[in-house]
């Protein structure tokens, strides 16, 4: 428990940045829906001038942005990529903190397990990102009360938001992952970064190919079919499960069994 208090305490600042952020970014984003739901008709002919293989890559929909869950729909893919970041930082940062700090030692002669140690710090790092997500689906739904022009599906607004969390838990599943094997990482936000956008162009390029979206958590969950079905489709549900699971327990064994070095 005091493991898990101390991380928590640690993750405070970059919890409440990142969560403003993405608070930030949605009411921005929403704040320009009225406006351009005036001029629809001329905002989805400049879309149509798109070639239709940069509509997909950008996740654009003409025929439904002009309403509010199609337009956030768009937006939407811009915040994950924003709380992907947030989350893999996280994740890598979670085992290897240790290591830049030189703290490993007097963290690992301490009467705990290390399957204790790292249980506490998942749970504390998993417990910042719901506190963001729960922060960012209260706002987005009262801004979207405040900018829509008509009535508007919740059930399918919070589904999209909630992607949000599945997503960031993906992410810090393969943070995880990454830090345990390559322990020694000199900066976390350049290898967090260089990881999401490598997954984000991926999803852009499988845009246009359906089996290329299971190489990537940006197109695990579609939000077309979203919109269309009211719920998310179970085979990318039961592969984001794998990954994320496969990940954590792949993470606590390769932690468990190799030799952790401070110097």
């Amino acid at each position: 428990m005091n493991i898990f208090l101390y991380e928590l305490r640690a993750y405070r600042k970059s919890t409440l940045i990142w969560t403003m952020v993405l608070i930030g970014l949605v009411m921005l984003f929403l704040s320009m829906f009225p406006s351009i739901s005036k001029e629809i008709d001329e905002f989805q002919k400049l879309l149509e001038g798109f070639p239709e293989g940069v509509r997909k890559a950008l996740g654009i929909q003409v025929e439904t942005i002009g309403s509010l869950n199609g337009y956030y729909s768009y937006i939407f893919l811009y915040i994950s990529l924003c709380g992907a970041i947030q989350a893999m930082n996280l994740g890598i940062s979670i085992s290897s903190k240790e290591m830049r700090e030189k703290t490993a030692d007097f963290l690992l002669t301490k009467p705990v397990t290390r399957t204790k140690i790292l249980s506490s710090k998942v749970l504390a790092a998993l417990a910042s990102l719901l506190m963001t997500n729960i922060a960012y689906g209260i706002s987005a739904i009262i801004v979207a009360n405040v900018v829509k022009v008509e009535e508007f599906s919740l059930n399918v607004f919070f589904l999209i938001s909630l992607t949000l969390l599945f997503t960031q838990v993906i992410m810090f599943a393969v943070g995880m992952i990454i830090a345990v094997i390559f322990s020694r990482v000199k900066s976390v936000i350049a290898l967090s970064l260089a990881v999401v956008f490598a997954f984000f162009f991926i999803g852009m390029v499988a845009a246009t190919e359906e089996t290329g979206r299971y190489f990537t958590p940006f197109k695990y969950f579609d939000y077309t079919y979203i919109m269309n079905h009211h719920r998310y489709e179970w085979s990318f549900v039961i592969v984001a499960i794998l990954l994320t699971a496969g990940s954590l327990i792949a993470s606590f064994i390769i932690y468990n069994k190799k030799d952790i070095h401070t110097l």
